[in-house]
């Protein structure tokens, strides 16, 4: 169709072309551009179009404040792949970019240390070295010279008073230091965390916590020699705690925030110690992220699992801890945390790996707010939000038999109930809460009690168990 047309039908076709002045963009352009006559430098270009979105800015408000409507307060997420989202990425990577930039490497560090310890004075007393705020200001005129502005920040007078003086007014170079140490750290660790923010909601979920903790093993000096086949599993079990403390609610996601104040962080962050003297093997064993600890997680489990099903039944459950769990608790901490398996066959319930976790996590950390009220949920019989006398016995019972079951002299369940009474001084005295045993601060202690021959062995015996840390440390 297009060969026979001759040079005349070509100008027809250009005519009935309609005019640019008709096409809606141009106008909409002009409209916002004016005459073109402001456009004569890219620094005239940015100020017109601050005050084009500026205006659009308070039109919009002006506009809701007239019609009185409730805002906004869920925006749906740009689609994967639209240049909405596209161009809140490339955002998302400049502004995380120029915040790492602003960070103090390594060498600005030694540098700033070198500044303090040349320009610090020695307390005759302590012999520590320590500087006033006359000295602190003259250091940042140093570090700012050697290292640049970014350091600036750093010296401020709200800074220098956050920190102890003596009777001179000056303040320890140490502690300003570890100060500014742990400053860039956990600045560092919120721009790692957020680059693996996928949506950007200020949230980790936990496949986002496993690539931020397996991006930290080459860094860490007690896990460079993690054999690479227990990688994967090793950030499965680390990325779990973190969960389990800075996600009560299970909802599947950790606040970045949260994590970068949890314990969880500063426990990860001490292997980074490099020689093993430095670390004993009960340090190790005590550190959740530890490789040491990691191994016996996963070996315990393995122990456990006799039928090589990747759960747990409730029988193999009791052979945890040599078996001195009572059967009641078992029980509660398949009704309360255990969810019931796809298939649905009657009331078996399997511990999958995860549960698992919980499981221990909550034993190892009975004391914390996050175990307690693991705890206190399977301590809950009626499932009312507080323990009776009537629980308390029936909860000890277990813990009775299996005490005279072991030899020990008889016991009197009235006497152990009043003994725990007197322990949390409960508001209301013919109920326990959870707010009764978290601030009694002995809640671990009566929920080792309640659930634990061994726990309440260790209670009976706490005295004799004291003095005998005692007298080593005599010796």
């Amino acid at each position: 169709m297009y060969s026979g047309s001759s040079d005349g039908e070509g100008h027809d076709a250009q005519r009935k072309i309609p005019p640019p002045s008709s096409m809606l963009w141009v106008r909409n352009l002009r409209r916002y551009i004016g005459s073109g006559a402001g456009l004569g430098s890219e620094a005239l270009m940015e100020l017109e179009t601050k005050r084009i979105l500026l205006d659009i800015f308070k039109e919009k408000q002006q506009r809701s404040a007239e019609a009185g409507t409730i805002p906004s307060f869920y925006k749906k997420k740009p689609e994967e792949g639209s240049i909405s989202h596209r161009v809140q990425r490339l955002a998302k990577y400049r502004f995380l970019k120029k915040q790492s930039d602003l960070l103090l490497n390594a060498d600005d560090l030694d540098a700033m240390w070198v500044c303090l310890r040349e320009n610090c004075v020695i307390d005759d007393a302590t012999g520590a070295e320590k500087m006033n705020y006359e000295d602190f200001c003259h250091i940042a005129s140093v570090c700012t010279e050697q290292i640049g502005p970014k350091c600036r920040r750093f010296f401020s007078p709200s800074n220098f008073m956050k920190f102890e003086k003596d009777e001179s007014g000056r303040i320890a170079i140490l502690p300003f230091y570890l100060y500014v140490m742990r400053t860039v750290s956990l600045t560092q660790a919120r721009i790692d965390m957020s680059e693996l923010d996928e949506d950007s909601d200020g949230f980790l979920q936990p496949h986002e916590m496993e690539a931020y903790i397996r991006g930290l093993i080459p860094n860490l000096a007690q896990l460079r020699d993690m054999p690479g086949v227990f990688v994967q599993m090793y950030c499965r079990i680390a990325a779990h705690k973190f969960f389990f403390f800075c996600d009560p609610h299970r909802r599947g996601k950790a606040c970045i925030k949260k994590v970068l104040l949890s314990n969880c962080l500063q426990e990860l962050m001490e292997l980074h110690q490099e020689t093993e003297e430095e670390v004993t093997d009960t340090e190790q064993a005590e550190n959740w992220f530890s490789l040491t600890s990691a191994q016996r997680i996963c070996d315990m489990f393995l122990d456990l699992d006799k039928d090589r099903n990747g759960t747990l039944s409730k029988q193999e459950l009791r052979e945890y801890a040599d078996g001195t769990l009572t059967e009641i608790f078992i029980e509660r901490v398949f009704d309360e945390h255990v969810r019931r398996g796809k298939s649905g066959a009657g009331n078996a319930r399997e511990m999958d790996f995860e549960s698992f976790l919980d499981f221990v996590l909550a034993l190892e950390n009975k004391d914390t707010p996050e175990g307690l009220t693991y705890m206190f949920r399977c301590l809950d019989l009626q499932g009312r939000g507080f323990l009776t006398t009537a629980d308390i016995h029936s909860l000890f019972r277990d813990v009775h038999h299996k005490w005279t079951e072991g030899g020990n002299y008889e016991l009197c369940i009235e006497d152990v109930r009043d003994e725990i009474w007197d322990m949390v001084k409960p508001a209301d005295e013919l109920r326990i809460t959870l707010t009764d045993l978290l601030a009694c601060k002995q809640g671990g202690t009566v929920a080792s009690m309640l659930i634990d021959v061994r726990g309440f062995w260790a209670h009976d015996n706490r005295e004799n168990l004291l003095q005998e840390e005692e007298e080593p440390e005599e010796e």
